[in-house]
């Protein structure tokens, strides 16, 4: 690699330098070219410097200069140095890689000379240019049909999401019966049942919601104090069942919800065991709740042993007389009747009736024409 790069010195030396092959000019000294600095854009007027400042020649020339000897190079070594460089496989990459960028370049810039494509105006001018627009349209990719719609996708996305959970179902809620405890009902020191919702993992506004429920008759109090329980809860008591049912959503979390519910319920409580006044004056108010009649089923209509016994009887009776009409030939096989109704029998024509129609027409015989008498 470094007689490659050795090669590649020589060639960068004899590409920088104007040489001329020569017999006479092989012992002249050749010059340094006369280097312009890049200027960037400005508005001021452009002075031309001495090209003898360090400032206006490139680092990297800069260095070459000070490396290279001041000799004169000889032709053939020069020849046989950029054989021995397309000798080198890294040159023919290189070579290589350098014709792809300039094509690609090439036809970019090809690209960007060419015309804009011109779109056909319609009638309703659904192809035009918007002049609000912040974007280009010229060159923009056309839909090609090749796939859903957005509504078809949401579908997909909604069997995806039943399918996830046909999956959960099938082979993680089974292993919950390992997790499986026996049924406990709630002692005496658990009155209280609340009550969650759950959107499986969506928000909504209602998850925050707790509902407590309990009976008066389950909690540390006399029958009095009850009664006073009953007359505080109001319009939340069904007198029907007698269960106070209450529910809290105005905070954030389940938790601060169901500990307002926890502390109401010890206020109730502890108004309810308050013996300054018991209420006994005031009754109890149930005109929220509509008690419905629900009907039962009345008792004459059940079945009875001897009803059974009765209808038993008079089937065995039925069923003998038909056996004795299918004896005697005058039992009416409804079957029959069905099928003689909708496939009749087809009449017989007569014989004379059909010789008469099976016979051809005579022609009509032709007589004299008479004249029309008109009156």
């Amino acid at each position: 690699m470094a007689s490659a790069v050795q090669s590649m010195r020589l060639c960068l030396r004899a590409a920088k330098r104007q040489t001329v092959v020569s017999t006479k000019l092989a012992t002249t000294k050749i010059t340094p070219r006369q280097r312009l600095t890049i200027r960037s854009f400005s508005s001021t007027r452009f002075h031309r410097h001495a090209a003898s400042r360090e400032d206006d020649t490139d680092e990297f020339e800069r260095e070459l200069d000070d490396d290279e000897p001041r000799e004169p190079i000889d032709p053939a070594e020069m020849r046989r140095a950029i054989a021995k460089v397309r000798q080198d496989p890294d040159y023919e990459e290189a070579k290589q890689l350098q014709e792809r960028i300039i094509n690609s370049l090439g036809e970019t810039f090809t690209e960007s000379l060419r015309a804009p494509k011109s779109i056909d105006r319609l009638f309703w001018g659904e192809d035009e240019s918007d002049p609000d627009l912040l974007i280009e349209e010229t060159g923009t990719d056309e839909f090609d049909e090749d796939d859903m719609p957005s509504l078809a996708h949401a579908k997909f996305e909604e069997f995806r999401e039943y399918r996830e959970y046909a999956r959960i179902a099938a082979w993680q809620m089974p292993l919950l019966s390992k997790l499986a405890t026996p049924f406990e009902a709630p002692s005496a020191q658990e009155p209280l049942r609340f009550r969650y919702t759950s959107y499986m993992g969506e928000l909504h506004p209602a998850e925050s919601k707790v509902v407590v429920e309990f009976c008066p008759r389950d909690m540390p109090l006399n029958e009095a104090q009850q009664q006073k329980l009953r007359k505080l809860l109001g319009p939340r008591l069904n007198p029907e069942t007698d269960i106070a049912k209450m529910s809290c959503e105005q905070f954030e979390h389940q938790a601060q919800n169901k500990r307002y519910l926890g502390d109401l319920v010890n206020k109730l409580i502890a108004q309810a065991k308050d013996p300054a006044d018991t209420f006994e004056d005031v009754p109890l108010d149930t005109r929220h709740h509509t008690f419905k009649v629900k009907p039962k089923f009345p008792k004459e209509w059940r079945m009875t042993e001897e009803r059974r016994l009765f209808l038993e009887e008079s089937r065995r009776k039925a069923l003998l007389l038909d056996q004795a009409k299918e004896e005697d030939g005058t039992l009416i096989d409804g079957r029959e009747r069905i099928n003689g109704f909708f496939n009749p029998q087809s009449t017989q024509v007569p014989e004379t009736a059909r010789v008469r129609v099976d016979e051809p027409l005579s022609p009509p015989q032709l007589g004299q024409r008479r004249p029309m008498v008109f009156r």
